[in-house]
């Protein structure tokens, strides 16, 4: 018998393997940058459309992160966060939303406590291989390339509500 899938109301992501590539670009004056992807972008204004809210938690933190999450809407950015079980749980606190009711979507060793804490752990592509062990899903993409999109695609899909965000789009 397969599970239900849970009722997921809080979708977390990790930021560097997730949203990026991974890769940082430090300028010789010490300004890093990221790469960021639009549909990634595109897919958090979707679920936040959809009703579904959007958190990060990152290990590292810098002003870019907070600039492009501030950008796509998103509230609460936890940064610096080196243990992240106590990390989730603060960010399920912000929200009010039940570890249950979240997913996250992880790609290295420092995302288990989070992952093993949610209802719905997810993997990106190259994540890994614990990390996708202990995924209920592994996106098609790897990070900074529309993992998060698909993340969120998958959530939606699962949730019985993608259709009904194409239709919002076609009603335009």
């Amino acid at each position: 018998m397969q599970d239900k899938f849970p009722d997921i109301k809080l979708l977390v992501f990790d930021v560097d393997g997730v949203f990026s590539d991974g890769g940082i670009i430090l300028s010789d004056v010490g300004i890093e940058t990221k790469r960021y992807n639009v549909r990634d972008g595109f897919g958090v204004v979707a679920a936040r459309k959809m009703g579904i809210e959007v958190g990060i938690l990152t290990g590292r933190a810098n002003r870019n992160v907070t600039m492009r999450m501030r950008e796509l809407g998103i509230p609460h950015v936890v940064s610096k966060c080196t243990h992240k079980g106590e990390g989730i749980e603060r960010i399920a606190k912000l929200y009010d939303i039940p570890l249950e009711n979240i997913a996250y979507l992880g790609d290295d060793l420092i995302d288990l406590p989070a992952m093993t804490r949610v209802a719905y752990p997810m993997a990106v592509a190259d994540a890994e291989e614990p990390v996708k062990a202990h995924a209920k899903y592994i996106t098609t993409q790897p990070g900074g390339h529309g993992a998060v999109r698909d993340a969120i695609n998958h959530v939606l899909e699962k949730l019985g509500r993608y259709d009904e965000l194409v239709q919002k789009y076609l009603e335009m």
